[in-house]
């Protein structure tokens, strides 16, 4: 083969392109080092969607948005904006948005058998995309440290998607409350609004007699995305066809009816969402005719442990769903981290779980009247496959049920926000899943949307334990307030979900938000010269 023989000029040039600003800076003209790792900068830019939040029309929805003060210190000199817009929402050829209804993926009609399409545009099938009824932003934020407000009454209120810049981005959390006071799914949904992504796993997910799930895609881009839905149950694959190439045009949002999936009613399923092109949110909407309803948010990815963060005190009964993606069969150690240490449920020491199928565990009254957290370990090193899992909590009885969902988490590193805090009913859970390994968490009160002063308290959470405490209020405390959750470094590793609680008569509403970390700073490699490239 003929080689192309590169002159020392051009290599030279190349280098030059290569090493840029950081080439010409080198004092002397002496080579400098390239330094070992990088350096940890804010984020310049966030991104968020929140699907639409209810379609009765008894429902009442709050919007809390929040940057943490300082979080973007050194991201960039300027005001910053951050702020979310209506989007538009996929409708049938009569106008109903597919959220009253439901997109049907097997065949395209709607829940009522209305003949519905692909998902965007007008086309042959008739669906379109119906545009929101406003553009006006909601719950811009004005300043970090402070929350703004927002809320909604209406049935038609749209799914959202937004961005935050400059010193507001790092951080910037957005949660989106709803009560819903009587029929299929009443009782309390809570959400943070996601971070776009190309896939997500929602265990703990029903197509059972009873339920309604609808998966909720947003697209936030200017770019049509397109994405593949699949049910993983006990057998495998619940293939029905359907659940492939569904687009979700431009700033559009498609909810999609999870048993539309499948011809088999299943309980304890697991959807996998794959976005093919392009990038999503995605959260599924549980509602029950028993249990009322709330958001399952996603599960922190696959990986040989798990941890599902803020099991309630008083909860009266707890489904396990777990979820073997991999090609490897996995065997999991299933544990209560309770208050005072690390305790294996009743006749539930192992659980085996096969390559590309779920496994659900009914716990029932596991907590015994002491909050917890589920730890999910593998047995051994020869059984360490990935998994991923969520828990169904109810708490209640009899008439007077309501039910929320705690996924599994991702650590806290740096930090992490609960965005919507009332004067009563929150409930702080931090868990420290390995024995031994202390860690040390402080947790700052905002100010309040409308007035008060920020306070701070700081917590010690034992190895192998969960601490439930009703967190710090801001002195003076008008309107809602935020979390932020900062552990120590040097100290075990560290979870945490905040509970709110808000009844409605005699029903328990409750909703429960894992408190993943914000991922609000990102190493920026450093840039050294390399003349080693002039010889290569």
């Amino acid at each position: 083969m003929k080689r192309t023989i590169v002159s020392l000029t051009a290599a030279a040039a190349a280098l030059a392109a290569v090493t840029g600003v950081a080439a010409v800076a080198a004092p002397g003209g002496a080579p400098a080092a390239a330094p070992a790792g990088g350096t940890r900068l804010p984020v310049q830019r966030s991104t968020l969607v929140c699907p639409a939040p209810s379609s009765s029309e008894v429902a009442e929805t709050t919007y809390t948005a929040f940057a943490p003060s300082g979080a973007g210190a050194g991201a960039d000199t300027g005001k910053g904006t951050a702020q979310l817009l209506p989007a538009g929402t996929v409708a049938d050829s009569g106008g109903n948005p597919a959220g009253k209804g439901g997109r049907n993926a097997k065949d395209g009609k709607d829940a009522k058998g209305a003949k519905g399409g692909a998902a965007g545009g007008a086309d042959a099938g008739g669906s379109r995309t119906v545009p929101p009824p406003d553009t006006k932003p909601v719950v811009p934020l004005q300043q970090a440290g402070k929350p703004a407000t927002a809320a909604t009454d209406s049935a038609d209120a749209p799914a959202l998607t937004g961005s935050a810049d400059g010193p507001l981005a790092p951080g910037w959390t957005v949660q989106q409350t709803t009560a819903i006071a009587a029929g299929s799914g009443r009782g309390l949904q809570g959400l943070s609004c996601t971070a776009p992504d190309t896939q997500f796993w929602f265990p703990g997910v029903s197509t059972a007699s009873g339920r309604t799930d609808y998966v909720h895609l947003t697209n936030p881009d200017p770019v049509p995305a397109v994405v593949d839905l699949e049910l993983l149950g006990k057998d495998g694959s619940l293939k029905a066809g359907g659940g492939e190439d569904i687009t979700v045009p431009p700033h559009t949002t498609v909810p999609v009816l999870l048993s539309t999936l499948t011809g088999t009613p299943v309980d304890g399923a697991a959807l996998h969402v794959t976005a093919r092109s392009g990038r999503i949110g995605a959260a599924v909407q549980a509602a029950d005719g028993t249990h009322g309803g709330d958001w399952l948010p996603p599960a922190a990815d696959p990986a040989p442990s798990a941890v599902l963060p803020g099991i309630p005190a008083d909860a009266a009964d707890v489904q396990l769903t777990v979820v073997a993606p991999g090609d490897s069969d996995a065997d999991v150690k299933v544990q209560l981290a309770t208050k005072t240490g690390l305790i294996t449920p009743a006749g539930l020491d192992s659980l085996h779980v096969k390559s590309g199928m779920t496994v659900t565990a009914d716990l029932k009254d596991v907590t015994k009247g002491e909050a917890g957290s589920l730890v999910l370990t593998p047995n051994d090193t020869e059984s360490a496959a990935p998994v991923t899992a969520a828990a169904r909590v109810v708490r209640g009885k009899g008439d007077s049920q309501e039910m929320a969902f705690v996924p599994a988490t991702r650590p806290l590193e740096a930090r992490g926000t609960a965005a919507d805090n009332r004067d009563k009913g929150s409930t702080l859970y931090l868990v420290a899943p390995q024995k031994g390994k202390d860690a040390t968490v402080t947790v700052t009160a905002s100010a309040g949307s409308d007035g008060g002063t920020p306070a701070s308290r700081t917590y010690t959470v034992k190895g192998g334990t969960t601490l439930a405490v009703t967190p710090p209020q801001p002195a003076g405390l008008k309107g809602g307030y935020a979390l932020t959750l900062a552990p120590r470094p040097g100290g075990g590793p560290v979870y945490a979900a905040r509970m709110l609680a808000l009844p409605q008569g005699g029903v328990p509403a409750f909703t429960i938000q894992p408190v993943p970390d914000d991922r609000g700073s990102v190493v920026v490699p450093s840039a050294g010269q390399d003349l080693s490239l002039l010889t290569r």
